[in-house]
């Protein structure tokens, strides 16, 4: 028997695409890339945009055209627009909770071919605890500890398709760090929701968690997928400072650098404040890589506002800016606001991307003729810790550690020379 899995959205989706196929191989899956050749077809949808929304039913659509295989939809997408999946010729359709169970549900569809639809109340849900042992690749495996987001900023569906904050529990989150990092794994991204949300409410946090599997000899990074500035507390930061395996790129949304477009957004930060935090973490170390997330176009920006995000973006320094247009999504309080006309977006999106082009290029001229470490994955390229990607000029196996030359900046293409290497593949 065969499964194809497509996976659309963030990191977390990634990972519990992962855990769902770990599953169907301990079950004798094979796994394959073409839905046309499998038997099960599994699609994790996103909803953050309607864009998402879009590609997730295209890929539904493209998936079902295999009349023979178990189509099974899960995840944000199908949790916000349940009533209307079905239509599309789905087989078995989860929302955000109940993907530990698609194994089991294909086998009971599978004896009877009757439709199953799972759904439960994310406003009540617990963690659904899940663990990985391999992922593909040997270099990064990232890892999900934390679920749903307490914030709703005005903009964002995701409150309530993922429901509340809730964290896997600390030794179940240490285990499998530690397992990963024995199988051979040297970096792992801790990922969520909302990841700096880790542990609240528990005699526990984020920084605990870092602290504690930082002690394994074989894991050499630990790298946080985003964090919000309001997390970035006493203690994370004294963690930061002294911690060396914590990865020099901090991933902090800024979502917008303006008081009055934060303060529609229901951010919890004023603009000073952010800035406050983003020199904290350039006095720990000078090597950072600042990059964030960023909406363009929602209700309120003008054109003085944008030139001034524009602005700002330069003076905080970032290296990258990851620019979403914002997306109406309905039953969110923006969703009801005075909007900005789609061809302002569009052309804002165009000048914030170049200018994000323009600061990454101008972060990676700094290493020009500088050596650093690589942790090589595929085809001879790899990271740094500070998260610059480097095609490297020599074979060197996947999962070792490099020391590389950068001899080339083009764009925002990096390219180096292999000086040695510095601690082999397992």
């Amino acid at each position: 028997m065969k499964i194809c899995i497509k996976t659309l959205g963030c990191k977390v989706n990634a990972y519990e695409s992962e855990c769902i196929e770990e599953d169907f191989k301990n079950h004798g899956y094979e796994v394959v890339s073409d839905t046309n050749d499998a038997d099960v077809i599994v699609v994790n949808t996103c909803t953050v945009t309607n864009q998402a929304d879009a590609k997730s039913r295209k890929i539904i659509r493209q998936a079902r055209k295999n009349e023979k295989a178990c189509l099974v939809v899960c995840g944000c997408s199908s949790q916000h627009h349940k009533d209307s999946l079905f239509d599309l010729g789905v087989d078995i359709l989860l929302g955000t909770d109940g993907k530990t169970k698609i194994f089991s549900l294909v086998e009971e569809y599978q004896k009877n071919h009757e439709k199953i639809s799972l759904f439960s109340d994310v406003r009540h849900s617990e963690f659904e605890s899940t663990s990985i042992n391999e992922m593909d690749g040997k270099t990064r495996a990232f890892v999900k500890i934390q679920d749903g987001c307490n914030n709703f900023c005005s903009y964002c569906i995701i409150p309530f398709v993922r429901g509340r904050v809730r964290s896997k529990e600390f030794d179940v989150a240490v285990n499998e760090i530690n397992t990963l990092a024995n199988n051979g794994y040297k970096e792992v991204v801790l990922t969520g929701i909302h990841t700096g949300a880790y542990g609240e409410g528990e005699n526990f946090d984020l920084t605990d968690l870092i602290h504690e599997i930082s002690k394994n000899e074989n894991l050499l990074r630990v790298r946080i997928s985003s964090i919000e500035i309001t997390q970035l507390n006493e203690k994370f930061m004294n963690e930061f400072k002294n911690n060396k395996k914590i990865c020099s790129h901090i991933h902090v949304p800024v979502q917008c650098p303006n008081d009055e477009i934060l303060k529609g957004m229901n951010r919890k930060y004023t603009l000073d404040e952010y800035k406050a935090k983003i020199k904290e973490l350039r006095e720990a170390r000078d090597d950072v890589n600042i990059t964030t997330d960023l909406i363009v176009g929602f209700p309120g920006e003008t054109d003085e506002i944008f030139n001034s995000m524009l602005d700002e973006c330069v003076n905080i320094g970032f290296s990258k800016i990851h620019t979403f247009p914002y997306s109406i999504r309905k039953g969110t309080k923006a969703s009801i606001m005075k909007q900005v006309k789609d061809s302002d977006k569009r052309d804002r999106v165009d000048k914030m991307l170049r200018l994000s082009d323009m600061l990454e290029n101008k972060y990676y001229n700094k290493y020009l003729g500088k050596t650093v470490t690589v942790l090589v994955e595929k085809n001879n390229t790899g990271f740094t810790s500070n998260y610059i990607k480097v095609h490297i000029d020599s074979d060197v196996p996947e999962g070792a550690l490099a020391d590389v030359k950068i001899t080339k900046v083009d764009g925002i293409n990096v390219f180096g020379e292999l000086i040695s290497v510095k601690k082999e593949a397992k």
